[in-house]
């Protein structure tokens, strides 16, 4: 190994089961074999211990175990004496934490599992930080001492004295209900004494509307503004916002990136972090961004804040340049679609259909006649509730149409809903050869699809015991592995890290050209979005009514949904993502005096 590296083991308490093998890592592991206690059984704890001084690397330990409990990397030395955080021995471990700037919006950037989260806890005052010595650990003056010279220093500070009021909006937001008693207007209604922002906050939100609802009875997207609206209303020093778009259609994500920015305008000396993954909302929102790379359940690290465009395009090219550094063996980029997009556009009709009316209650769905083509995807925008998964519905003849209605041809479609549970006794692969072996499973499933999705590691796993990233992929593969014409694919990106994003979109792009079949695709990542389309659908909502045009080019369908939005895109000139123009800057009045408001 290299002067300037160090080896550290990770193993996962989750997946160790001592009791359930026949200590396989440490029976075939060579420095045991000579006589030293290179790896042990802890039987107190229930898991494999590893030396990190005496491990040579040699990989054995990690092939033999049945589990995938083990994990070696090489690690920089210079980047462990930064160490924040471990949180036992052969454990996860931050290094560096992100510089926070008071007046400013710091975005984070990563992959799941890499420790966005733990250092959210950390500047939360939740966790305090052992900077590695998690058998003793250290007492704030050491803390603050380590961050000498380093804005930080004053930061915990005023942190560990109490002098610093934390408002945190959770990642996961579902167990706020159970916290929370009483309805949306109890919770609001006193606290924040600034009643213009108050004001603004809750019309921004929509909040006004669901003043009645109990907390209890609110739906994701619901729920999700409110927590927002609630961090906001806070008369606080720190905000903090772990994953703020998750159930939020586009309309609304844009709605809350303006509202903060506004409370941020008002209050010019708070500390602003967001953690989200998508790339559009935390380009429109961020002063800065710090990326965090690492290994998911081993390590994380933060880098620098960077300029907003270079981050993202730091993050994008796997790349540190600063510290000569390659973090992801090959770069994301944009250029695909226009590939496809150029091939497709003489392709004969595929499929038809006439146009639609779906009444449901009080609800009226109107759609006009459209078709596609081989080897297409059609991609459904429009704010939640307008009707877009009703349309994929009555496509796959799952929902029927009005009577009075033309019906739709029946064609061979595989679907995956919006919802997805977990309602399977048994393991991944037992759920992949029970749901599949009788629907025409595809030959080349393996290489097009299950080995880039990363599935091999969840063969063994329980299908109720998967995260909500994990059951997403699952679904995924699924649905793309049936032998049919046309896929339909609600929501993709939910549950899914910034990197999955957009190796699904990816996938499924390939998949659907390779393949010559095609696709109807809901979904509110606009970066996804505009990578997978080569058409679009509009729906515009309006009161219980809703009305949805024909498909039409990417460019034409995205000025018409961003028009209504009123916000512009841009592509970045590095790997053509798109971009959304800060509100009011030159380029955001230049396009909508043009009428242009997507490139």
């Amino acid at each position: 190994m290299e002067k300037n590296l160090i080896r550290i083991g990770i193993v996962s308490p989750e997946k160790c089961k001592p009791s359930k093998c026949k200590f396989e890592c440490k029976k075939n592991c060579p420095i045991v074999r000579t006589g030293k206690f290179c790896i042990q059984i802890d039987f107190s704890e229930n898991k494999a211990k590893i030396s990190e001084e005496l491990c040579i690397g040699c990989g054995i330990c990690i092939k033999k175990c049945p589990f995938g409990a083990i994990t070696i990397c090489n690690f920089p030395k210079e980047i462990n004496n930064k160490k924040i955080h471990q949180f036992g021995i052969n454990s996860f471990r931050l290094f560096r934490l992100p510089n926070l700037k008071s007046g400013q919006i710091l975005g984070i950037i990563g992959i799941n599992g890499i420790g966005k989260t733990t250092a959210l806890k950390i500047l939360a005052g939740k966790l305090k930080p052992n900077l590695g010595n998690f058998s003793d650990p250290p007492q704030w003056i050491e803390i603050i001492k380590n961050f000498r010279g380093n804005d930080l220093q004053g930061f915990f500070n005023l942190l560990s004295k109490n002098k610093l009021k934390i408002s945190i909006k959770p990642q996961y937001i579902d167990s706020i209900s159970d916290k929370i008693k009483g309805t949306v207007e109890k919770n609001l209604i006193v606290k924040n004494s600034n009643t213009k922002i108050r004001k603004e906050i809750i019309q921004n939100l929509s909040l006004d509307l669901i003043y009645e609802k109990e907390i209890q009875t609110l739906s994701g997207g619901e729920l999700q503004r409110f927590a927002i609206g609630f961090v906001l209303l806070q008369n606080a020093d720190v905000f903090l916002f772990d994953e703020l778009t998750s159930y939020l259609d586009v309309k609304q994500r844009i709605a809350a990136a303006k509202v903060i920015r506004k409370v941020l305008a008002e209050n010019g000396k708070a500390y602003m972090i967001v953690v989200e993954h998508d790339l559009a909302i935390i380009d429109y929102l961020s002063s800065f961004i710090c990326c965090i790379y690492g290994k998911q359940g081993a390590y994380g690290v933060v880098t620098v804040p960077y300029t907003v465009k270079e981050g993202i395009n730091i993050f994008l090219s796997g790349f540190i340049p600063s510290e000569n550094l390659r973090f992801r063996e090959n770069s994301l980029n944009f250029t695909f679609c226009k590939k496809i997009l150029n091939q497709n556009s003489n392709s004969r009709i595929f499929f038809s259909y006439p146009k639609i009316e779906k009444t449901l209650g009080s609800f009226q769905l109107k759609v006009e006649n459209g078709e596609m083509h081989k080897s297409e995807i059609i991609v459904l925008l429009g704010e939640n509730g307008s009707g877009k998964t009703t349309f994929v519905k009555l496509i796959g003849n799952i929902l029927k149409t009005d009577e009075n209605c033309q019906k739709i041809e029946k064609m061979r479609i595989s679907y995956k809903p919006q919802q997805i549970s977990p309602n399977f006794n048994g393991s991944v692969k037992k759920l992949i050869s029970e749901k599949l072996s009788s629907n025409g499973l595809k030959e080349n499933f393996k290489e097009k699809i299950f080995s880039p999705l990363n599935l091999e590691s969840l063969l063994e796993k329980k299908v109720e015991n998967l995260s909500g990233g994990e059951l997403q992929r699952i679904s995924i593969a699924m649905c793309l592995a049936k032998s049919c014409e046309i896929y339909l694919i609600d929501e993709p990106s939910a549950y899914l890290d910034l990197e999955q994003r957009m190796n699904v979109a990816k996938i499924i792009k390939n998949f659907i050209y390779e393949e010559e079949k095609s696709s109807f695709i809901v979904e509110h990542d606009f970066m996804m979005s505009t990578y997978l389309a080569d058409k679009v659908i509009v729906f515009e909502k309006k009161n219980e009514f809703s009305k949805a045009g024909t498909p039409q080019k990417v460019g034409d369908g995205m000025n018409l949904f961003l028009k209504d939005l009123e916000i512009t895109f841009r592509r970045d000139t590095t790997n053509f993502r798109p971009r959304i123009n800060k509100l009011d800057s030159l380029k955001d009045r230049e396009q909508k005096l043009e009428g242009k408001y997507f490139y």
